[in-house]
């Protein structure tokens, strides 16, 4: 094609995707998961 249609959209595809991946790569290796807060301190009796 003239405009170069078909190169434009696979160049933002594959931006789309490694911002994707960058993004799920960090998502499951943040070390996040199950971890508490240790700076909130909870009352011994929460019903106060």
């Amino acid at each position: 094609m003239a405009d170069n249609f078909l190169e434009r959209h696979r160049e933002e595809y594959e931006r789309r995707k490694q911002r994707w991946l960058l993004r799920k790569k960090l998502h499951l290796h943040s070390g996040k998961k199950g971890t508490p807060r240790s700076g909130v301190d909870k009352p011994d009796d929460e019903a106060l």
